[in-house]
């Protein structure tokens, strides 16, 4: 099986779809985010909360938050199947419009590091989801959980930050190897 550019380009779209749809879905559930009339968002519980608070915030759902927050890590998980192949995709793609060699190796291996962002954000989602039953959350496993979302997030800033405007090129650049 030949993989060609255009297929790269079809992945990349098919993954828009999928992240975009599941996107829209996601924030419409982000209304609900609720504890003790104060709103939350998802931001908060991966990046920026303390652990006291991500505890308390999870600690203080009724069963209706609860509910839409699942739903909510459910179409997440849905989302990141869409979003890491198609970050891949747009490396891949980027690669073909650069002549550097080093630039292009540097791409590839971010779209190989999507596997990496994926899983994370998957261990991210498994995390919350335990947490939302048993919100008793330990320091030790608090820190890894951090790392693993900055981790994730890394990973996509980088990938974003080089691979959009690369990808955007007009003229397609070749290097002999």
């Amino acid at each position: 099986m030949i993989v060609t550019l255009q297929s790269w380009k079809k992945l990349f779209l098919f993954c828009f779809g999928i992240a975009a749809g599941t996107a829209f879905c996601m924030k419409w559930m982000e209304n609900d985010f609720r504890v003790q009339g104060q709103l939350f968002t998802i931001l908060g519980l991966e990046l920026f909360y303390p652990r006291e608070k991500l505890a308390g915030i999870l600690s203080g759902l009724d069963g209706h938050v609860k509910t839409i927050l699942r739903y909510h890590l459910v179409f997440d998980f849905v989302f990141i199947a869409g979003v890491y192949p198609g970050i891949a995709s747009l490396c891949i793609l980027a690669k073909e419009k650069v002549k550097s060699l080093s630039l292009k190796k540097l791409l590839y291996i971010l779209a190989v590091c999507q596997l990496v962002a994926w899983v994370a954000d998957g261990i991210e989602n498994y995390y919350l989801l335990q947490w939302i039953e048993a919100p008793q959350i330990g320091e030790n496993e608090f820190g890894w959980y951090h790392f693993i979302v900055a981790l994730k997030w890394i990973i996509i800033i980088i990938s974003l930050l080089l691979a959009i405007p690369l990808s955007l090129k007009k003229n397609k650049k070749t290097v002999s190897v």
